[in-house]
């Protein structure tokens, strides 16, 4: 079956900035204006309250709209920014890039054409891992492992989690909601995931590194952050099979507890032993247990209540849009 491409596409490329009045010319420099099967190619940046001249060099250098957040309010709140004011502005495609110039910018039509053709709502640009110079080997690994662990949590099948090169359709960006404030990238991909979307991966290329990376100060606190990241989102969109397995585990422990209580009673007889303490214990863990399979399924029903207000607020933020590109 064949997509008709629909007429008078806009795609609006939002680049999330935070002093960056050096690398930002290089990165514009590299960014299309006209895009394969698109009619309206526009640029938006997000201004996360820089203290240097971002906003004049945008402004300089061609930019189409500029949105600045009064103070700097991290990425994941700069990210979200964007898409709202890309949604503002008519758009039926976003793309996300980084204002480093990590990201060829060539490559975006590869990104877009998959949401043109209607055969995914998300598109996440996996880099090369291997061939980067400038990732250790451990940084690799970590990248693989964080990536695998995404694709698990969020049922889909992206190569590179921690990309921000990214394509969303109109539709996908007026569901997505960040709640982590460290980062977006593993957050949108496990709860598009959850919402079944269609998410899709292409292969993308990387230019030089112009400065280090602001987001990771260190391996162990970027891994730290992500795995509480995964945690809480795992948390979030999929209440009932995370409690259920998080009361299996002292439920378990508290049968194992029953079954030693029983053998050294009744096989394995100690005159003048009673194994109280071991029985109080197994009675503690098999409670504990019990309590939270409970809240696994109040927590399943409280998830059921968000996902409907999540769902009317949805259609009522793209029939707003809509009205309001109408107009």
């Amino acid at each position: 079956m064949t997509v008709q491409k629909k007429k008078g596409l806009k795609l609006i490329i939002q680049i999330p900035c935070y002093n960056e009045e050096f690398a930002l010319p290089i990165t514009l420099k590299e960014l299309p204006r006209k895009v394969p099967g698109v009619d309206v190619v526009e640029w938006l940046v997000i201004d996360d309250g820089s203290s240097d001249k971002t906003v004049e060099i945008a402004k300089e250098h061609g930019v189409d709209h500029v949105v600045s957040n009064p103070v700097n309010m991290g990425l994941a709140k700069t990210f979200m920014r964007g898409l709202e004011a890309c949604l503002q502005r008519g758009a039926d495609i976003v793309v996300n890039t980084d204002a480093d110039n990590q990201y060829n910018g060539a490559d975006i039509e590869k990104l877009v054409a998959p949401v043109v053709a209607g055969e995914a709502e998300m598109v996440v640009g996996a880099r090369p891992i291997e061939s980067i110079a400038h990732f250790s080997p451990l940084k690799k690994f970590l990248q693989k492992l964080g990536s695998h662990m995404v694709r698990v949590l969020s049922g889909t099948d992206v190569a590179d989690a921690p990309s921000g090169f990214r394509a969303f359709s109109r539709d996908c960006a007026a569901q997505l909601h960040v709640f982590n404030k460290y980062t977006y990238t593993l957050e949108t991909i496990i709860q598009a995931g959850h919402k079944g979307m269609r998410v899709a991966s292409v292969p993308i290329r990387v230019n030089g590194d112009l400065r280090e990376s602001r987001l990771v100060k260190s391996i162990f606190n970027y891994v730290q952050r992500s795995m509480l990241t995964m945690f809480r989102i795992f948390m979030i969109y999929a209440p009932l099979r995370f409690f259920l397995v998080l009361g299996s585990v002292p439920f378990a422990l508290g049968m194992l507890l029953c079954l030693r209580w029983v053998m050294l009673t009744y096989v394995f007889i100690e005159p003048g032993r009673t194994y109280l303490p071991s029985l109080v214990l197994a009675a503690i863990l098999l409670l504990i247990g019990v309590q939270t399979w409970i809240f696994a399924f109040v927590a399943d029903l409280m998830a059921a209540n968000r996902n409907i207000l999540e769902e009317l607020r949805t259609r009522s933020r793209l029939a707003a849009l809509s009205n309001k590109k109408e107009s």
